[in-house]
């Protein structure tokens, strides 16, 4: 029976990513990947820095396959057939830790049921990057992924999540797509009061960026500008 290999790949920098990291997906038959293009990118850009560490014979081609939203019922059946006949398979997202607000949650829970090997090769992760240089608490924290998309299930969730970081004293995690981050501050900032918050943007990468400062003076930041990039909201 083969073995499915979670790794993490770079959340920017392509050369943060480890060595052991590109050894499995070098050496690994099947590559299960969000785009095919960017997991490419990858391990065009592995075979140059590592070429010299690890012999030729190991830079075989690699069989990438899609793996995203909206084929993850049907691409579950075949990894798991592929396992049970021995090919092992890694699974990465398209950058950070897979299964974290990415798809791989339900192939690994799956893997799980049917007593397939698993072995997780831990790496970047926007979670961690930004709680560690955003100057908040790191003993207790929250990862709250995405907000849900409808109103009044955001409101009940900023409440709850308001809730539990009175009771706890948590920091709590959000993240946000560029065309909605405004509004979400704006929400958090009705419900939590005008806190002290960080932004990380674009982390590992050219224009990376980390703001400190009230809620309100983020939101009349960013508003002077065209949000891009991911972003992670600390609180």
């Amino acid at each position: 029976m083969g073995t499915l290999y979670i790794i993490s790949t770079p959340i920017g920098n392509l050369q943060d990513i480890g060595i052991r990291a590109i050894k499995i997906l070098i050496e690994t038959e099947v590559i299960a990947c969000e785009d095919t293009r960017k997991t490419g990118m990858l391990l065009k850009t592995a075979r140059e820095y590592y070429s010299k560490i690890f012999s030729n014979d190991i830079f075989e081609k690699n069989k990438l396959i899609s793996y995203y939203e909206q084929n993850e019922e049907r691409r579950i059946f075949e990894i798991i057939n592929l396992l049970k006949n021995g090919t092992s398979v890694v699974l990465v997202s398209d950058s950070g830790t897979p299964a974290i607000s990415d798809p791989g949650f339900k192939l690994i829970r799956e893997c799980a049921k049917d007593n397939i090997k698993i072995e997780s090769i831990p790496g970047p992760s926007s979670v961690i990057s930004s709680l560690v240089v955003s100057g908040l608490p790191t003993d207790k924290f929250l990862f709250a992924g995405f907000l849900p998309k409808k109103p009044g299930n955001r409101q009940k969730y900023l409440e709850k999540l308001k809730k539990s970081k009175d009771e706890l004293k948590e920091t709590l995690i959000i993240f946000e797509a560029p065309h909605r981050i405004l509004k979400t501050m704006s929400e958090v900032k009705d419900i939590f009061g005008d806190i002290d918050a960080v932004i990380t943007r674009e982390l590992t990468k050219v224009f990376e960026e980390i703001k400190r400062d009230k809620l309100s003076n983020l939101i009349n930041y960013y508003s002077t500008k065209t949000p891009k990039g991911e972003f992670v909201l600390l609180l």
